[in-house]
């Protein structure tokens, strides 16, 4: 009698095992279903950190442009480039993995009435031309003490993304020398 039950509990445990996330039809979650870059529970006894059953572990497969399968989720040279690039500001927040950079206000040198921030978008793994937008705001002070905002120019946004691009380019060229 006892083996008949470890019997049934082994086959429906088999059984439910085969129905993977994958194969579920949810409205709206279909984008994420086919998202390639996200880990793969599926084949695991107990979830993302449990026992690999069945098939072969695709949350450790390396991505297309992928710096070595471990890492920042964009391009590292857009990535260090972009940092080296916004280095004169005070760095509020760094994602590597969302590829999104955050500096805090930074009032440049004898212009005290006056401040920036920027934000940078790393858009994606590739090194190309478009991988990268910069965000700045401009603030001017007020008689009464408080910031206003202010028009920024178009060509210091695309200013900051050639310096940036520029400077990827030589990162990726240092590291192509060293390699050889």
């Amino acid at each position: 009698m006892q083996a008949k039950r470890w019997l049934l509990l082994a086959a429906v445990g088999t059984a439910l095992m085969g129905c993977g996330s994958e194969n579920l039809r949810t409205p709206g979650l279909e984008e994420y279903n086919n998202d390639s870059r996200r880990s793969s529970v599926r084949g695991r006894l107990g979830g993302s950190d449990g026992i690999l059953v069945f098939g072969t572990d695709r949350s450790r497969r390396a991505t297309d442009g992928d710096q070595g399968g471990v890492g920042i989720g964009v391009n590292a040279f857009l990535w260090r480039a972009t940092l080296d690039t916004l280095s004169f500001m005070p760095l509020s927040s760094a994602d590597p993995f969302g590829g999104v950079i955050i500096t805090d206000w930074y009032s440049p040198p004898g212009v005290p009435g006056e401040r920036f921030r920027a934000t940078a978008y790393i858009l994606g793994r590739q090194l190309r031309s478009d991988g990268v937008r910069v965000v700045v705001f401009r603030q001017e002070s007020r008689p009464g003490g408080g910031w206003v905002d202010v028009p920024v120019s178009a060509s210091t946004s695309a200013e900051l993304e050639d310096q940036v691009l520029s400077r990827a380019r030589e990162l990726r060229s240092q590291s192509v020398a060293t390699s050889r």
